[in-house]
């Protein structure tokens, strides 16, 4: 498993973002799609339909994607996790810490949303905040008891694929450092 500093060793070209909820998946699978020109694919605008239905044809919608050449996207969904591993030759892993980064931020980015009744994927739209108290599945309560489940299948994956490159990013400062140093010069390779 590399670390932020350490070289990629070659130009990836099909990318995967491991993360809880509100580690920064999403933002960086955006942000390094344009430097190894690969198309970013939001996971979640593949996964929900209107209502929050998930939409019937998310796992043909993912394989299409993971077999197509170049591409940045999310690693996240059951169905979706072993066909984006069987094709990526990169798994970003975000890893800050949970109660001082992660948290803070999925928790302000819920109230956003919440509040400005921001449309998501396929219209949908973030509940109230007060749901967190009943709803089991609430972004704030899913972020928090999964917050441990890629210190278990992040190295499984890994071994399972050993082509595959794991790079684990610890902050936002190895983030930043990652993509100027490392990210940038396989972009360039």
């Amino acid at each position: 498993m590399l670390r932020w500093n350490d070289p990629l060793p070659c130009r990836p070209r099909r990318t995967i973002v491991a993360g809880v909820s509100g580690s920064g998946k999403t933002t960086l699978a955006a942000r390094i799609a344009p430097i190894l020109d690969a198309r970013h694919t939001e996971i979640d605008a593949l996964f929900h339909g209107p209502g929050w239905v998930p939409r019937p044809s998310f796992t043909d919608d993912v394989r299409r994607l993971a077999e197509s050449d170049a591409w940045t996207t999310e690693w996240q969904y059951g169905a979706a996790r072993p066909l984006l591993a069987a094709r990526a030759d990169l798994l970003v892993w975000l890893d800050p810490s949970f109660w001082t980064v992660t948290f803070p931020r999925v928790l302000r980015r819920t109230w956003r949303r919440s509040r400005n009744r921001e449309a998501l994927w396929n219209g949908n739209v973030e509940p109230p905040l007060h749901r967190v108290l009943v709803d089991r599945e609430h972004i704030l309560r899913w972020a928090v008891s999964t917050r441990h489940k890629y210190r278990e299948s992040v190295p499984a994956v890994a071994q399972e694929h050993p082509r595959l490159t794991v790079v684990r990013l610890r902050s936002p400062a190895e983030v930043e450092g990652w993509i100027a140093g490392p990210l940038e010069e396989a972009g360039r390779g």
